[in-house]
């Protein structure tokens, strides 16, 4: 049975895997964190906060962009 599964490869897809999904999950919710923030900040008036959300909001998206472009890449490469 050990010769069939190589577990080292197995436990590597798993860690990667978790971390992917946590990651990817994380940034995610950053980005509609500061989105919903952005625009009750621009409701209440708060121009500074609004803009500081605005920027979270464009990084976590720049963020996502790349690890899913970086995904695809990864897929299609093997």
């Amino acid at each position: 049975m050990a010769a069939i599964i190589d577990t080292g490869a197995l436990l590597e897809v798993v860690w990667v895997s978790l971390l992917a999904g946590i990651g990817v999950t994380a940034v995610f919710s950053l980005a509609l964190l500061g989105g919903t923030r952005l625009g009750e900040a621009r409701r209440s008036g708060a121009g500074a906060a609004a803009a500081r959300y605005a920027v979270l909001t464009v990084l976590a998206g720049l963020v996502l962009v790349v690890g899913v472009a970086f995904g695809v890449r990864v897929l299609i490469g093997r």
